[in-house]
């Protein structure tokens, strides 16, 4: 290796390692700020806090490596031509391919780190991350309860607008969902202004005092009419215990791993095995469904087939072959069938939406990994010709290009993935339209890079300015001459 090479290399893994501390540790400080609120006072130790910021620190990778890259490309090649460097390089004929080809066999060994790191690092710490949290919540059931949405604890499902408290145990605006312990399908609900959580270390019992609410409760009738006529029963109440047995969740083993069905958890060998496992189910439902749907069509009028029989002319109107009582009796039956096939129709319709939204997601997931390769020579092959054009070095302007340009290509890739996801467009084209829309921008850089033109051609602009007022003054001047 030359000691150009050396130089080179030396300076831009310098640079690199510095943003990319500095920017991992400023997306860590983000992960705290959006889980402060449900670690502290909750009485987790320092080992758990650690463990739960160490699963999340991998999957923040993605974002921090390419932005690191295009950041410590831009300052490198910046402060090289600020510094005329880069004039002294290309005066002994060295161009900026030349300077570039280092780099560019260390961003590739960089890549393929990634690549590793993207599909068995980062599968392994979310599948740590969302089963350690899982059972946190367990553990501690304080942590169970989150504001605003239904949180699982034993038979309750359980949502509160607000906790407050030292250890979030008041609780106000709540609304619980009891399961159904004989599996009948009885549905109770349990609404109260306000209430407590009341735990004791020595006991498996955690007491939920309730104020101020109702009780509803389905009553199961034997026929369909009497349901009409009992809907529900409601009973008011001034104060409501419910005790919650933690037996069950107080056994929990922070190394539990049952939940392992994400799609960000699986490799792409695994994501691979999913996805045909996915496509060969919900291809199996709609061929199901739409037997299923052939044979109910058919059985049509069954309870009117005597009928008919006894009606030996064919006749385009089939009604007519009925009398009037008859004709209520078959027309109700083939509304009723067809509203049932509606309901059918559209509840199979979600589910089959569902499914496809499921599998896009593992498609998503499976280019995902690819892409941060991609992104990392994307980045360099902007950020280097960038730094080099704009000849600034430091913190200063390259951070503002960095910046516009990767808010661009993490906010066209996010929209794509959520519009892929919806199955707009394919998964395809959502994980790679931020490539494709900056490859022709890292293009034209290093096109002008090389060719010593800079970042704006002012001349394309005010040429053509100024030859129509050449052919104005032109046209002008001779008829002044004239007159």
């Amino acid at each position: 290796m030359k000691i150009l090479d050396k130089y080179l290399l030396k300076t831009f893994l310098g640079t690199f390692a510095t943003v990319f501390v500095i920017l991992f540790f400023v997306f860590i400080l983000q992960t705290v700020w959006l889980f402060i609120a449900e670690l502290a006072g909750k009485d987790l130790d320092f080992v758990m806090v650690i463990k739960f910021l160490a699963f999340s620190m991998p999957r923040i990778v993605p974002l921090v490596l390419p932005l690191s890259i295009l950041l410590a490309s831009i300052m490198s090649f910046g402060s090289l031509s600020e510094h005329y460097e880069f004039a002294a390089m290309k005066s002994s004929g060295i161009s900026l391919q030349r300077a570039m080809r280092t780099l560019t066999i260390a961003i590739a060994i960089l890549s393929i780190i990634a690549f590793l790191f993207a599909n068995n690092v980062i599968p392994y710490a979310e599948f740590r991350f969302v089963n350690f949290r899982k059972n946190i919540a367990q553990a501690k059931p304080a942590l169970a309860i989150t504001e605003g949405q239904f949180s699982d604890i034993g038979l309750y499902n359980i949502k509160v607008n607000k906790k407050s408290g030292e250890n979030g145990n008041h609780l106000t605006g709540i609304t619980i969902h009891e399961k159904s312990v004989n599996g009948d399908g009885s549905k109770t609900v349990i609404r109260a202004t306000n209430g407590e959580l009341i735990s004791n270390e020595n006991t498996n019992l955690l007491q939920l005092v309730l104020n101020d609410g109702n009780y509803y409760q389905d009553i199961l009738a034997k026929t369909y009419e009497d349901r009409e006529k009992m809907p529900f029963a409601k009973s008011s109440f001034k104060k409501y215990r419910i005790n919650i047995d933690l037996s069950k969740l107080n056994k929990v083993d922070t190394q539990d791993e049952s939940v392992s069905n994400t799609n960000n958890m699986l490799n792409v060998s695994d994501l691979k095995y999913t996805l045909d496992s996915l496509n060969k189910n919900r291809d199996t439902e709609i061929i199901n469904f739409s037997e299923n749907s052939g044979n109910k069509i058919t059985s049509v009028g069954t309870n009117t087939a005597p009928v008919i029989k006894k009606k030996k002319t064919l006749t385009k109107n089939l009604l007519s072959l009925f009398n009037n009582e008859e004709k209520g009796k078959v027309l109700n039956a083939a509304n009723t069938n067809a509203q049932n096939m509606l309901y059918s129709i559209d509840a199979t319709k979600n589910e089959l939406d569902l499914k496809k939204k499921n599998i896009n997601k593992h498609i998503l997931s499976l280019y995902d990994k690819f892409v941060i390769v991609y992104a990392c020579f994307l980045m360099f092959f902007i950020g280097a010709p960038l730094g080099a054009i704009i000849r600034k070095g430091g913190v200063g302007l390259p951070i503002v290009f960095a910046v516009l340009i990767f808010i661009s290509f993490h906010f066209i890739n996010t929209f794509g993935k959520r519009i892929s996801q919806e199955d707009g467009l394919t998964p395809f084209l959502g994980s790679w339209m931020s490539s494709m829309i900056l490859t022709p921008l890292a293009i034209l850089l290093t096109y002008r890079a090389t060719n010593d033109i800079g970042l704006i051609n002012l001349d394309v602009l005010l040429t053509p300015i100024q030859k129509g007022f050449q052919k104005i003054i032109q046209k002008i001047i001779p008829s002044q001459n004239k007159e």
